[in-house]
């Protein structure tokens, strides 16, 4: 193969000549023929031949024009008709593949369809047809797949007219693996009931949400439901907020003491420690829920436990949320009982749903990228082909 086939990337081109100017015009024929597409024979005849025009990638800041001499043969056996197929040309296009995913790539990578149309010589619809393109078939490549076995939901917010959206995380593999409007079961009940491999999820994991559970319970029967470490962490955390609001509203503007309350107790200094006991030493029910609500937060970041030790912890954790109940705590022990199993489930699986809040502000970044989205699909499918699809596009 010459330097200048190289170049050009195309298999089995024989290149007639080359001119430089402003843009770098290469003339180019078939190497040799093909045979019959139709019967697979080579017995075949050029009926005629006419040219095309592409644009094929960019040398440094030349645009490289393409002029192929194409073909069309006649099969001697079969009687058909067909034309030189390329590997990397598709018929009817005015660009080869290589110059289409250069494009769509500069796209993806933040740069604007203006900047586009004067580098790459084309227009800006253009761009968003490549672009759209490209994305439909990353797409269409996670059409079929079943249900993740390890799978996480939440709810994040679309747009206000159309309200919220439910996200599902294949939190194995760290993908998104839909995005569908809506967070209620009456809207997701339709999706809920034609997805496919339903019977394959094993573990789901998701916050302290009704909703979510009744829809687990009812649309993923072999699944486990696995409460989120941080929202079981947050949620205590505001009950024992709210407690000290009632008890010392002053105390509770003060943003010192808030950042310390806010803590573990493990991570503060020596200093911060005297500094907190002296403030709670003057209100002994209020230092009781705080030391209680650390040794809370003891049990519920505990992780990689086996079942024979968090056997041998759960009596203890029940015995404490019992001494909630008879405290002004009295409503956060409630939450901690009606959700007692998938928490103590977060002491033998590590997996949370830090993974889904990580996707959702990428979520964010593109729908301000795009200022907004105002059709849902385009916005499902641009979530997809960013955050749930890593493989390598065909370049055919």
């Amino acid at each position: 193969m010459s330097p200048v086939n190289s170049i050009l990337g195309i298999r089995d081109l024989l290149i007639d000549r080359v001119e430089r100017g402003r843009e770098i015009h290469v003339w180019a024929r078939p190497a040799k023929r093909l045979a019959c597409v139709h019967c697979q024979q080579e017995s075949v005849r050029i009926k005629a031949t006419h040219q095309r025009t592409l644009k094929h990638t960019r040398q440094g800041n030349q645009l490289m024009v393409l002029h192929l001499r194409v073909p069309k043969y006649h099969c001697t056996d079969c009687n058909r008709y067909f034309r030189h197929r390329f590997a990397g040309i598709r018929p009817r296009r005015r660009a080869t593949e290589a110059y289409r995913l250069e494009v769509f790539e500069a796209h993806d990578g933040g740069v604007s369809q203006h900047q586009l149309t004067r580098t790459h010589r084309i227009g800006s619809a253009t761009v968003e047809r490549w672009y759209q393109s490209f994305v439909k078939q990353r797409v269409s490549e996670l059409s079929g797949r079943t249900c993740p076995q390890v799978l996480g939901i939440d709810e994040h917010f679309f747009s206000r007219k159309k309200g919220y959206a439910s996200t599902l995380v294949d939190l194995k593999h760290h993908k998104v693996f839909d995005v569908v409007l809506g967070r209620s079961e009456a809207s997701l009940r339709s999706y809920l009931k034609r997805l496919p491999g339903k019977e394959h999820v094993r573990v789901i994991v998701m916050d302290l949400s009704e909703t979510y559970r009744r829809i687990a319970q009812q649309y993923f029967p072999n699944a486990m439901i696995v409460a989120d470490r941080f929202h079981v962490v947050r949620l205590v955390n505001q009950h024992l907020l709210k407690l000290w609001q009632q008890h010392d509203p002053e105390g509770r503007k003060n943003r010192g003491l808030l950042s310390l309350m806010r803590r573990h107790h493990w991570n503060l200094s020596s200093v911060q420690k005297e500094r907190l006991h002296q403030y709670l030493a003057q209100s002994p029910v209020l230092g009781a829920l705080y030391f209680a609500k650390q040794q809370l937060n003891g049990f519920l970041v505990m992780k990689h436990l086996k079942a024979k030790r968090a056997k041998q912890m759960l009596p203890k954790f029940l015995a404490l949320i019992r001494q909630f109940e008879q405290s002004p705590a009295r409503a956060l022990a409630a939450t901690l009982t009606s959700w007692l199993e998938p928490i103590v489930r977060m002491w033998r699986f590590t997996k949370s749903n830090g993974i889904t809040e990580g996707f959702h502000t990428k979520m964010e970044m593109l729908s301000r990228r795009a200022y907004g989205f105002r059709n849902f699909e385009n916005y499902r499918m641009r979530v997809l082909a960013q955050c749930g699809w890593n493989g390598v596009i065909n370049r055919v």
